[in-house]
């Protein structure tokens, strides 16, 4: 029998165990939870499984608590605790990892200072501490008493912040010799203002050892009892003495189990660590509020969680953004190419105006279609596919410094690509092919939608795909051309179709079902305006001549039509992938609701696009035109319901 923590259902559990004499086991959140607190939804990345008792229950022994009185710690355990224990302090890590740094100013310098820790009122832990509702009244006295002179300060619970639970210290809210913290700050930066924290069960009194500072308990949490605390309940259970690398080795390494947020399946520590600092680095990157203009509906409910900011808000038109309350302070945001309008009123406000579109590898099916997208990028001075002006991605093509680490990334990301032939939207069937060439030399002439803004922005004297085919049988009078449409445009989505008969004026076959990557993989070399099929011949070792000024142009790995005098750096392939596609999107695991690395959103990928496969879905997606428009409705409503 298995049940979770002390509650109702695991108790009655328990119960049942007992009677049929079968096993229990008890199973929590680790201390190293998630990004975000559990009732709001985060996902947990760490459990503990005891079969013994549970680490906040001190009426029994628990396997946490065998490991600290009887664990044996070898040097090799201990210097990952070491390593555990300092990224613990720099990356300020904690349960949840919720909440923002204390503001500048909020508490005086040199004031000694009291944090007082409250709890849900019937938290299992109190009880399970050998504590009661009282407990709390006596510990805030005891704060009062003992430290004269000191302001005391009350921590309230974030579950109570957030409206879910009541507090166990509501009842002092009238008393004048203490003062409350009714925001959620992060609890490193607030330990950093106080010099003694009191505490019944909380876990926070652990964050407050790691941090280094005193902790006085008045009831028996997992951390108390070894040595470490100043305890005024005791369990006489517990008599080794410990220090605090010990008690982070059986906390964190030995007692919990871990979710390797990259492959899913059994992880450490270590990595529920790197997947944290991940998702503080992209929040970080972003203001309290963001204003997005123009967004369909449909696709609100898709970028939505991209943007992890307080409060994002959602404009129909310009007009509607000018009778709203933004200030300087928050950021706008619209998809693709701004308006003139939205243009003129950033400035005017001025706001900046931050730009989002799709990622390079986007998802299994198009965005025409309403698919959600795993990877967006969100572009502070321009966009990636708009030469025009300098784009966060060419500043960092241009000026960024790429770790052998990251090269070494790069290097393997390319070979994924590769070795499963992945494309921005991966719904063509992936099957070799043999063309008619007569031992001709092969030029792939990929068709682009051609009032895609890469053409409008980036193109002067060919714009269109036959324009293309022209320029490319011009350049190649003597190769087998080969013309393939883009998936929008053959879908019927998006515009730029050339009747057959005129392209075969210039190509000699049109190739409409192999995939894009069969088709580099088949040919010497590619002609293209600006189409990210350039950027995967590149990735395939192709000869690749532009007639636009895409991303990957410009850096002396194209043959290039057209000049673009800011970018003057000269790149390796493996830099260009390390900008281009470990740097500059966001990934999103829509199953982990968080932000992941471009490794494993493209396995997301190729695993949901082989199974789509194996079930003959896949050739569905691509050609079943009927099915599409239901799903661009489902699509649509699912997007109203949201906004509502």
């Amino acid at each position: 029998m298995v049940g979770w923590g002390r509650k109702t259902p695991a108790l009655c559990a328990r119960v049942l165990a007992e009677k049929h004499g079968l096993p229990f086991i008890s199973v929590e959140d680790g201390f190293l939870r998630s990004f975000g607190l559990g009732v709001t939804g985060a996902r947990a990345l760490s459990v503990v499984v005891d079969d013994l008792g549970i680490y906040f229950d001190a009426r029994s022994p628990s396997r946490l608590e065998q490991l600290l009185e009887k664990g044996d710690f070898g040097a090799e355990l201990i210097r990952d605790a070491e390593r555990a224990l300092e990224l613990l302090r720099s990356d300020h890590l904690t349960k949840y990892n919720t909440g923002t740094d204390v503001p500048p100013g909020t508490f005086a310098p040199g004031v000694p200072r009291v944090l007082v820790v409250d709890q849900t009122a019937g938290d299992a832990s109190i009880a399970g501490g050998l504590a009661a509702a009282d407990s709390f009244a006596r510990m805030l006295d005891a704060a009062v008493t003992e430290n004269p002179g000191a302001e005391v300060w009350i921590k309230t619970h974030p579950d109570v912040l957030a409206g879910k639970r009541e507090g166990c210290l509501g009842g002092a809210r009238a008393r004048s010799d203490v003062r409350w913290i009714s925001e959620d700050w992060h609890p490193h930066s607030l330990l950093a203002h106080f010099d003694r924290v009191y505490v019944v069960s909380s876990q926070m009194g652990l964050d407050a050892l790691i941090a280094g500072r005193p902790v006085t308990c008045f009831g028996v949490p997992f951390y108390s009892g070894w040595g470490l605390t100043d305890d005024r309940v005791t369990c006489e259970r517990r008599t080794a003495r410990r220090s605090l690398i010990e008690l982070i080795a059986a906390a964190y390494l030995l007692y919990p189990r871990y979710l390797d947020p990259e492959t899913g399946g059994a992880g450490d520590f270590f990595q529920v660590a790197r997947f944290i600092r991940r998702q503080k680095a992209v929040r970080a990157g972003f203001p309290k509020r963001v204003f997005c203009v123009g967004f369909e509906f449909w696709k609100r409910r898709y970028v939505r969680p991209f943007l992890p900011a307080d409060e994002v808000r959602f404009s129909r038109s310009v007009a509607a953004l000018a009778r709203s309350d933004v200030t300087e302070k928050d950021v706008l945001l619209c998809w693709s190419a701004p308006s003139p309008e939205l243009l003129e009123c950033a400035e005017t406000m001025g706001i900046p105006l931050w730009r989002m579109e799709d990622g390079l590898y986007r998802s299994v099916g198009l965005g025409s279609d309403l698919i959600r997208p795993m990877s967006l990028v969100v572009d502070k001075r321009g966009l990636y596919f708009d030469p025009r002006g300098p784009s966060d991605l060419e500043q960092l093509l241009d000026a960024g410094c790429f770790t052998p680490e990251e090269l070494e990334r790069a290097r393997e990301v390319r070979e994924l690509i590769l070795r499963h032939g992945l494309t921005k939207y991966n719904i063509e069937p992936r099957e070799p092919v043999s063309w008619p060439s007569g031992g001709r030399p092969v030029v792939l002439v990929p068709g682009q939608v051609e009032d895609d803004a890469s053409i409008m922005y980036g193109c002067e004297s060919v714009r269109t795909n036959l324009g293309l085919l022209e320029a490319a049988r011009a350049a190649c009078p003597e190769a087998f051309i080969v013309f393939k449409p883009h998936p929008d445009v053959a879908s019927g989505n998006r515009r730029g179709y050339a009747p057959e008969a005129t392209a075969l004026r210039h190509a000699d076959l049109i190739e409409t079902r192999a995939s894009v990557v069969s088709c580099i993989e088949a040919s010497d070399a590619v002609h293209t305006m600006s189409s990210m099929a350039g950027f995967e011949a590149l990735l395939r070792g192709k000869r690749v001549v532009v007639y636009g000024r895409p991303f990957y142009a410009g850096w002396g790995l194209t043959e290039d039509r057209l000049s673009i005098p800011r970018r003057t750096r000269k790149l390796t392939l493996e830099e260009l992938v390390a900008g281009a596609l470990l740097r500059y999107p966001l990934y999103w695991d829509w199953e982990l609701k968080g932000f992941t690395s471009c490794e494993v959103v493209l396995r997301r990928l190729i695993e949901e696009r082989d199974a789509l496969a194996a079930t003959g879905e896949l050739e569905r997606l691509r050609t079943g035109w009927l099915r599409r428009q239901g799903r661009k409705i489902r699509a649509l409503l699912a997007g109203l319901r949201s906004v509502a």
